[in-house]
């Protein structure tokens, strides 16, 4: 957060919007119908994990879209490969434990 704040033109936007205040209200309308919101570690590579094998690309910045993994040769979209990557977290984490390393 504290890097977008560093952004002039979206800086009082962000500010006013609330990040914690956003995540209490999801918390506790999860809680009134029996859900569970999951936190997931900032720097988790969601992204450059391959969803498919697991591999981790070790750089990738921030305009590449798309991306073969070397590995197994599966294309993703970026940001549906951190999506499924996500959903992966969360299925596990319904075990009661927490998988994401810090």
């Amino acid at each position: 957060m504290a890097g977008m704040l560093n952004n002039h033109h979206l800086a009082r936007a962000i500010a006013d919007m609330g990040f914690g205040e956003f995540r209490r209200q999801l918390k506790y309308k999860a809680a009134l119908r029996n859900k569970t919101v999951i936190v997931v570690n900032r720097w988790y590579p969601s992204s450059k994990t391959c969803a498919s094998c697991g591999y981790k690309v070790s750089k990738m910045p921030l305009a590449v879209r798309e991306w073969t993994c070397p590995a197994c040769g599966t294309q993703h979209d970026r940001d549906v490969n951190a999506a499924i990557n996500l959903r992966h977290v969360a299925e596990s984490w319904v075990g009661g434990f927490q998988p994401v390393p810090a």
